[in-house]
C-alpha cells in the first residue's frame, strides 16, 4: 500500500511512502463433513403427561387448511378429494396392506415363540421393561411408591404385553358413517389398529366387513353431503367370526405357539426382526394416506378421518373436557409404539447398575429381544445402542469426561 504526501506550502508533492501489511490471515479451508455411521444418537425425550402432546402438524398450518375450507363452503365449492380421503380406496396400496398383514401375523407368532426362550422383566409400578434372567439396578421408577424404594424397580416376571403393547381400536363398517357414541361404544368391536388400518386399505378379513364405494363422497366445508347412498350396517359378529381374528391378537398368543429348538432359534429372531421392519414401513407407508387420529393425551388412537365421541379420556384436564378425547394426527409411534428398554450387552452378566448409566444405549423392545435370540441388528439401531462405546468400572466412571 503506497500513501502520497502533499507540501501545504508549495503544494508539490512529495516522495510517496511504502507500507507492507504482514498481519493478513490466511484464509481457511472449510472442513468437509464425512458421511457415515451416527453415534451415540441420543432417543427422543419423554413427553411430560401434564402437557398435551405436539402436533405432527404446524398448528399454523392446521389453522390456514381450515380458513380455506370455511371460504370455500362460503361460496359454496365443494372439496376435490382425492383417495382415500374421498372414500375410494388406493389400488396401489392394496397389496402393501396384504404384506403388514401377514408380517403382523409373522410378528406375534415369533415373538411368542422367543419369549418362551429369551426372559423379560416388568416393574409391577411402572411401565419400564427390561430384557434379562434379574432386573436392572437403575434408579428411575416413575411409580406411585418409588419413594419409599429409593426409585429402585419392583420386577416381575414380563408377558408379551409388555415387549408389543397392544394398541387397539373400533371396527368400522364405514368410516364415513355415523361417528360413535359414548352410549354406543360397546356396538362396535376393539381389534388391534393395525389390523383396521390394513381392512380400511383394502384386506377382507372374514367376520369384520368394511364399506367399498363405487363412487366418491362429497364434502363442503366439514359436512359431508353425499355419503354414495345409504346401506345398513351388518350384524356385529358372533364368536364364531372371530376366529379369523385369532392369528393376528396378541392375547393369548404364548400359549398357541411352542418355543423353536435351539438350532432354529437364531432364524426365528431373524424373520421377526424382519417383520417388525416390514410392519413398521408398511404403516407408515399406509399412514401417509389413510387418516388415524390419536388423543393428544392419552394412548388412544382410531383409525378413520375424525375420532370417535366415547369419553374414556381419563388423563390430564380430562374433567374440562368430559372425558372427551383430544384428537389430533397420529404419528406410527403411537400406532406402533417402540418401547425403548436398556440395552444388555451380556445378558448372563451382571446387571446394569446407576452408576454407568450415562453409557448405556437402548432399542426397542422387539429389537433387543430379537438381538439375545441371535437376529442381526440394521444398522439404524446401532446408534442409540451405543455399542462402540467402552464401559469403564465404576470407580473410572467420575473420572470420564
Amino acid at each position: 500500500m503506497q500513501i502520497k504526501h502533499v507540501d501545504l506550502h508549495s503544494g508539490r508533492l512529495l516522495p510517496s511512502l511504502s507500507i507492507v501489511c504482514c498481519k493478513q490471515r490466511p484464509k481457511r479451508e472449510r472442513p468437509v463433513k464425512r458421511e457415515g455411521v451416527l453415534q451415540n444418537v441420543d432417543l427422543p425425550p419423554l413427553l411430560p403427561k401434564d402437557k398435551k402432546k405436539p402436533y405432527p402438524v404446524p398448528i399454523k398450518e392446521i389453522i390456514r387448511k381450515g380458513r380455506v375450507q370455511k371460504k370455500l363452503s362460503k361460496m359454496g365449492i365443494e372439496q376435490l378429494l382425492e383417495p382415500p380421503q374421498n372414500g375410494l380406496l388406493v389400488p396401489e396400496l392394496i397389496p402393501v396392506a396384504h404384506q403388514v398383514l401377514a408380517a403382523w401375523k409373522d410378528l406375534i407368532k415369533g415373538l411368542a415363540q422367543l419369549l418362551h426362550v429369551v426372559p423379560v422383566q416388568a416393574c409391577s409400578e411402572c411401565s419400564e421393561v427390561y430384557v434379562a434372567g434379574t432386573g436392572h439396578l437403575i434408579q428411575d421408577c416413575q411409580g406411585s411408591t418409588s419413594n419409599k424404594r429409593q426409585s429402585f424397580h419392583s420386577w416381575i416376571r414380563g408377558s408379551m404385553n409388555d415387549v408389543l403393547i397392544p394398541i387397539e381400536s373400533y371396527h368400522l363398517f364405514d368410516p364415513f358413517g355415523r361417528r360413535i357414541k359414548h352410549e354406543t361404544r360397546f356396538d362396535y368391536d376393539r381389534i388391534p389398529a393395525v389390523v383396521e388400518l390394513c381392512i380400511q386399505a383394502g384386506v377382507e378379513l372374514p367376520g369384520y366387513p368394511s364399506r367399498r364405494r363405487s363412487r366418491p363422497i362429497r364434502v363442503l366445508g366439514k359436512k359431508v353431503i353425499d355419503l354414495g347412498g345409504y346401506i345398513e350396517e351388518p350384524k356385529r359378529s358372533t364368536p364364531g367370526d372371530s376366529y379369523a381374528l385369532l392369528n393376528y391378537d396378541i392375547q393369548g398368543a404364548l400359549l398357541r405357539f411352542p418355543p423353536p429348538t435351539t438350532a432354529d432359534l437364531p432364524k426365528v429372531a431373524q424373520e421377526t426382526l424382519d417383520a417388525y421392519e416390514t410392519v413398521l414401513k408398511g404403516v407408515n407407508k399406509l399412514m401417509q394416506k389413510y387418516s388415524i387420529k390419536a388423543c393428544g393425551y392419552c394412548p388412544e388412537v382410531h383409525v378413520g378421518p375424525w375420532g370417535h365421541n366415547a369419553k374414556l379420556c381419563g388423563e390430564f384436564k380430562h374433567q374440562w373436557r368430559d372425558g372427551k378425547h383430544g384428537w389430533q394426527d397420529a404419528v406410527v409411534g403411537e400406532v406402533l409404539p417402540p418401547n425403548y428398554v436398556w440395552h444388555v450387552r451380556d445378558p448372563r452378566g451382571p446387571p446394569l447398575n446407576n452408576t454407568l448409566k450415562r453409557f448405556y444405549g437402548k432399542a426397542p423392545s422387539v429389537v433387543e429381544v430379537c438381538w439375545q435370540a441371535g437376529a442381526q441388528i440394521p444398522d439404524k439401531y446401532k446408534p442409540m445402542m451405543r455399542l462402540d462405546i467402552v464401559l469403564p468400572d465404576s470407580e473410572e466412571a467420575n473420572l470420564v469426561a
